[in-house]
């Protein structure tokens, strides 16, 4: 185990001498996107039967309470806020 090791720590030191002294030369030539072109095509066509539906009002009998309300006068705390302006 410890052999293998060994060996590719040196293939690794001699591939990086290797590229550092210009012993191993890489190019290439730079890649492009493929062109695609969309053209025609239509959207997909579609009939629906659906039912109807209508609005409207009508006159009906509701029963509704009839509720009295009454009011008098008395004092009570309420909370104020003063904003002054500055001068």
């Amino acid at each position: 185990m410890r052999a293998i090791v060994t060996l590719l720590v040196i293939v690794v030191i001699v591939g990086i001498v290797g590229v550092a002294t210009g012993f191993f030369k890489f190019s290439g030539t730079p890649g492009e996107l493929p062109k695609v072109a969309i053209s025609g095509g239509s959207l997909p066509k579609v009939n629906a039967d659906t039912g109807s539906i209508s609005l409207g009002t009508k006159k009906e009998a509701v029963s509704v309470p009839d509720v009295k309300v009454e009011q008098k006068q008395t004092s009570v705390d309420v909370p104020t806020i003063a904003v002054k302006k500055p001068e």
